[in-house]
């Protein structure tokens, strides 16, 4: 039976890695009815209308927008960019939820959170607030899905490997030689698209999602090499000038904080993990780095190759 309520996507207005955007057009494209909630309008907040979403302007701290965007809603995507209210934010839409009686709530994690515990967190304020958030949500009794990828390559394989690979052919971060296996953000949208759009099977699972192999820096450089055909050295840079490059854009500390982090996960080998949860949930595999560099190859042309 066609489902005929709205699913509620929030975030469906993200940006680089962000899941929401994916997610949105993919319901639609099954014939199914999507409330995106974004936080201000604009032209993304159009191109979501364009596709034939039902779009909601609000803030996820404001518990009047919340459930402006939940009320008649019985299934939900939960995702927030990285932020200091994070953990207000979830137990604002989970008591919400709770009261309008959602059947499914689909929530975005992070793979760190199946290594904390009570005594055992995380030096990320960020990942902590995900692990006390999957806390929150258990004790509300809803049905919730929870996803746990690890590292989106779209982050630290694209954003930010874009300057470097394209002005020096190198690929410079701060994660020594530690094993990685970052997943795709378009391979993350479709477990997420499969589960809202039949959600029974999957109430109270938890799915890890990785990429189909694990690689150090040095591997990953070579998958570029590959791709681009020209030589793409990997260099492990010292951590506090990378910090400072990304203060220089204007991260804000929490963000800095999560990133750092990250970082010294990866430098210890924490996100060599392995999970065979895309295939289950989608029947295919996730992409890997050389398919997802192929996939944005013209993002990493030197700037005289891009000439017409």
């Amino acid at each position: 039976m066609k489902h005929l309520h709205p699913i509620l996507i929030t975030g469906a207005a993200g940006q680089v890695g962000a899941i929401g955007p994916s997610v949105t057009k993919s319901l639609l494209e099954r014939g199914l009815k999507v409330r995106a909630m974004v936080r201000q309008e604009d032209s993304r907040a159009e191109s979501l209308r364009a596709l034939g979403a039902e779009v909601v302007v609000g803030d996820l701290l404001d518990l009047d927008a919340v459930h402006r965007a939940v009320e008649g809603c019985k299934r939900l995507y939960f995702s927030m960019s990285v932020n200091e209210k994070y953990l207000e934010a979830t137990t604002n839409v989970a008591v919400v939820a709770q009261n309008h009686g959602v059947e499914a709530f689909v929530n975005m994690s992070q793979m760190t959170v199946s290594e904390m515990s009570i005594r055992e967190t995380a030096r990320s304020p960020q990942h902590r607030q995900h692990w006390l958030a999957e806390q929150v949500l258990r004790w509300s009794g809803l049905p919730v899905v929870t996803m746990r990828p690890t590292a989106f390559m779209d982050a630290f394989f694209w954003r930010f490997a874009v300057p470097t690979v394209t002005a020096r052919d190198a690929l410079m971060l701060p994660f020594g030689e530690g094993r990685t296996s970052p997943i795709a953000a378009y391979d993350v949208a479709r477990c997420v698209t499969e589960v809202l759009a039949d959600p029974g099977p999957h109430l109270g699972r938890v799915y890890e999602l990785a990429g189909p192999r694990a690689e150090t820096p040095r591997e990953i450089a070579e998958d570029f090499t590959k791709v681009l055909g020209r030589t793409i050295t990997y260099m492990d840079i010292p951590m506090e000038p990378w910090l400072e490059s990304l203060r220089s854009f204007g991260a804000s500390e929490h963000v800095i904080a999560h990133l750092e982090s990250m970082a010294l996960l990866h430098r210890e080998g924490r996100y060599d993990r392995s999970s065979g949860d895309v295939k289950l949930l989608t029947g295919l595999p996730p992409m890997s780095i050389e398919d997802f560099v192929r996939a944005h190859r013209n993002d990493f042309l030197k700037a005289d190759a891009r000439k017409p």
